[in-house]
């Protein structure tokens, strides 16, 4: 790996580095005139070129900028550029470096390899201010992860722009057997959120032959411009904007918010990025001989600590907020964040949206040189309130070590994990009933609402393909009880759910646990599933409608789940059983108690003296309740789930 030991930590000085305080850098397009602000402090020269195409041609005008206060250098062009496209370069140490759309680009054309001048104005929907999204608390959120193109490429979708941010804009669309699919089916089944794996401009797929290869998207080159393979024209920079700001009024008309996948952890290129470019060795943590900190296992990672750089990636977010709408942010690999800048994040971004929604990987890839105390980390969560981290111990002891294919989960029926599972069900904080010893894992969590609980997600196995592993010698009815029993923990647990595109109908990659470049074969929706496992996503559908139905599932704060939350016993290996009792969170229902039972053999439990009826009587969902009667025992199927109210 190369070295760079001009600008490593060591040399980093604020005098080389004046932090600019104004509020204007980047480019601005209006109809009279058009405006370039770009901080390159150790720039000796700056220049703006001007191309009349996005790809190709030659230069059509070249302007040099002009060096103004705390490093930045400006400029002022009469008449509007709307439609052209730029390139910036800086000369320092006597050599030019590469032209490229600058840090702060809004639109970039194919490729992303020019900048556009974009008068944002011009690109507005008729309907664009009055467009917000749901306005909810974290704990009634329910997040739906999935990537543009899975969504609406298959060939059994329904949806006429496979592939393309405008799929997400169809109605009445179906699957092979009539049931519905696309945006109707997530409405139908209850989500409130969309989490879109990256959709700012990446590397790693051409969009001159979007079909030719995929990928994820976890290779950023230009982070305040959208992809343009998921638009119909990726050479024109202004139909990408268009295209999803008709997607995220279409969402928003359909009470679903929009979550950004973001990636400020590192960027695709290290020397050769849009931001080294501009100001070589500032963006970037280096260890003390010149070697890049690697933290993000991509090459490099965001020296977010540094002031400019952490009011870059504020800039960012509110750009996507106040220009896109978006509603939500997931930090990839949050761990890579210094402390203060996700305070400052979650501050900034309450202020413009007071429901907008954060959370991310409490975790890194490599070795940092940034201090793990001073990181975002999950153990460090605590720091940061109105911030969630996912929930590995969820997932490890729902569906099994994600390291580990033997190692089965509660669901694939490992038994004698019951104490995780009570540790899990309060969100990963401190609840009095539970061991901690039998753990192994100490609480994290301050409020039910900094988890983010999940069985699965892009990375890894997805999650029926995970079962089918630890469960290989079993027969389907069985691998299909497991999945209903982890569906229930995950939507009647505390904290914020989360799951996967397509788990609702049983979403196989395959096997394969490692997909971000693999084929469409491999990671599209196949909405021909819905057909076949109709069952699954009903139940799946019922359970999202019982948690919504009942705020004592979703408690916000701690103090809340210690009063209610209580875990009934005798041990029973392969049994948890638990009651949220006293009207909690002011639910309608007196008391509530799940059974969950893992084990192959039954179980019998009396819930006591009251009017009780089942909600989910051994994993069949009944929404308007199955009465008991008065001193009858609940008998548990093997493999089940029982789900009892009473008023």
């Amino acid at each position: 790996m190369a070295t760079m030991t001009p600008q490593g930590i060591a040399a980093f000085d604020e005098g080389k580095y004046p932090s600019y305080r104004g509020d204007d850098l980047g480019v601005c397009c209006l109809n009279d005139y058009t405006y370039i602000k770009q901080w390159v402090p150790t720039a000796e020269s700056v220049e703006l070129r001007i191309y009349k195409k996005s790809y190709g041609g030659k230069l059509f005008r070249s302007f040099p900028l002009l060096p103004s206060d705390a490093g930045t250098w400006s400029r002022e062009l009469e008449g509007s550029y709307h439609g052209l496209y730029y390139t910036l370069r800086a000369r320092i140490n006597g050599v030019w470096q590469k032209e490229l759309p600058d840090p702060y680009a809004c639109g970039v054309g194919v490729n992303g390899l020019r900048g556009a001048f974009i008068n944002q104005e011009r690109l507005l929907p008729k309907t664009w201010e009055s467009d917000h999204g749901p306005q909810i608390l974290p704990a009634d959120a329910i997040i739906y992860e999935l990537h543009v193109r899975d969504f609406s490429i298959s060939p059994y979708s329904g949806m006429k722009n496979k592939g393309k941010y405008l799929a997400l804009t169809e109605r009445g669309t179906l699957t092979p057997g009539k049931l519905t699919s696309g945006v109707d089916h997530l409405v139908e089944l209850g989500i409130t959120h969309i989490h879109f794996l990256p959709v700012f401009d990446f590397f790693s797929v051409d969009e001159r032959n979007p079909d030719k290869k995929y990928n994820w998207g976890y290779d950023p080159q230009n982070y305040n411009a959208l992809e343009g393979s998921f638009a119909t024209d990726p050479y024109d920079a202004r139909i990408r904007i268009v295209e999803f700001r008709k997607m995220v009024m279409a969402l928003h008309e359909r009470g679903i918010g929009v979550i950004m996948d973001v990636v400020y952890n590192h960027t695709c290129f290290s020397q050769a990025s849009v931001l080294n470019q501009m100001v070589p060795g500032y963006y970037y943590r280096y260890y003390p001989d010149g070697r890049w900190s690697d933290a993000s296992g991509c090459g490099n990672e965001l020296a977010t600590e540094r002031p400019m750089v952490r009011r870059y990636i504020i800039d960012s977010l509110l750009h996507w907020m106040k220009d896109y709408h978006v509603d939500g942010f997931r930090f990839d690999l949050m761990g890579c964040y210094d402390l203060e800048t996700m305070k400052q994040i979650r501050k900034t971004l309450q202020k413009q949206n007071p429901f907008v929604l954060l959370y991310g990987e409490g975790w890194t890839a490599g070795q940092s040189v940034l201090p793990s105390d001073q990181r975002a980390l999950k153990n460090n969560i605590r720091q940061l309130p109105g911030i969630a981290a996912f929930s590995d111990d969820f997932r490890d002891v729902a569906g099994g070590s994600w390291g580990n294919v033997a190692d089965k989960g509660f669901a694939g029926g490992k038994t004698q994990r019951e104490e995780t599972v009570k540790f899990v069900v309060a969100a990963s904080g401190y609840h009095p009933q539970i061991v901690y010893g039998y753990v192994g894992v100490e609480p994290w969590s301050a409020d039910p609402v900094q988890c983010v609980n999940y069985l699965a997600c892009h990375d890894n196995y997805t999650f029926y393909d995970r079962l089918k592993l630890e469960c290989a010698n079993e027969p389907e009815s069985l691998i299909l009880r497991r999945y209903k029993l982890a569906g229930a923990l995950l939507f009647f647990s505390q904290g914020i759910p989360f799951m996967q595109a397509g788990m609702e109908f049983m979403r196989t990659k395959k096997m394969n646990p490692n997909s971000y470049r693999s084929p469409d074969f491999i990671n599209q929706i196949e909405w021909e599933k819905k057909d076949r496992y109709a069952d699954m996503n009903d139940f799946y559908k019922g359970l999202i409608a019982i948690r919504k139905a009942h705020p004592a599932f979703r408690m916000p704060s701690s103090d809340q789940v210690h009063q209610a939350l209580h875990f009934l016993g005798p041990y029973i290996p392969g049994l948890v059983v638990f009651e949220l009792g006293n009207y909690a969170n002011g639910d309608s229902c007196k008391s509530i108690i799940l059974l969950l039972n893992a084990a192959k053999q039954p179980s019998t439990i009396s819930p006591g003296l009251g009017k009780w009826k089942y909600l989910i009587k051994n994993s069949v969902i009944n929404l308007s309740g199955t009465p008991l009667a008065e001193g009858e025992q609940v008998e548990v199927d093997a493999i089940s789930v029982s789900l009892l109210v009473t008023d």
